[in-house]
């Protein structure tokens, strides 16, 4: 059960998170991880229509907006998570967690097929984060905060500013 193995996630990423019911009920992150596998299943079986509108609908009540053709891994944790944009090619790996106001977007609208990045798992994206384009970002990476990173990041590493700049490799 995905949702419970969220919910699960979120309570050992997120000190302030007191029960299990409170982050069903209360967390938009949360939210709109289920807004997103709803309309995600929709997207896979063609419904494109409805797939948005369920993703639409999900960005209304949360202020994350996850296109249905992206990619989301398990124990996905968006912590505050207003103005989350997650682009409709992105892949997102297992147990990553990303803070407020994160996009993962593409660097043209022109560019077809692949345009959004991929990351990797157990990777932390910093609040403000912009990650652009068909990059990667490796396993256990830190994305610092208000970081524009356009160019891949190797396993481990911690990058920041803007650009972003290597900081650390593990």
């Amino acid at each position: 059960m995905k949702w419970i193995e969220t919910a699960r996630a979120y309570k050992k990423m997120d000190p302030a998170a007191r029960s299990i019911l409170e982050i069903i009920l209360l967390y938009p992150g949360y939210h709109a991880s289920g807004y997103y596998r709803v309309a995600h299943f929709f997207y896979t079986h063609k419904m494109f229509f409805i797939a948005r509108f369920v993703s639409h609908v999900g960005r209304f009540f949360t202020q994350i907006e996850i296109h249905p053709g992206a990619t989301i891994g398990r124990r996905f944790v968006i912590d505050h998570g207003a103005g989350v944009v997650i682009g409709e090619t992105a892949i997102v790996g297992d147990d990553v967690f990303m803070y407020h106001q994160v996009t993962l977007g593409s660097k043209s609208h022109h560019d077809e097929g692949k345009r959004h990045p991929t990351i990797g798992n157990h990777v932390v994206i910093g609040a403000g984060a912009i990650v652009l384009g068909d990059i990667v970002i490796g396993d256990h990476a830190v994305i610092g905060a208000n970081s524009v990173v356009t160019k891949s990041v190797e396993p481990g590493c911690v990058v920041a500013g803007n650009p972003a700049k290597l900081l650390k490799r593990n």
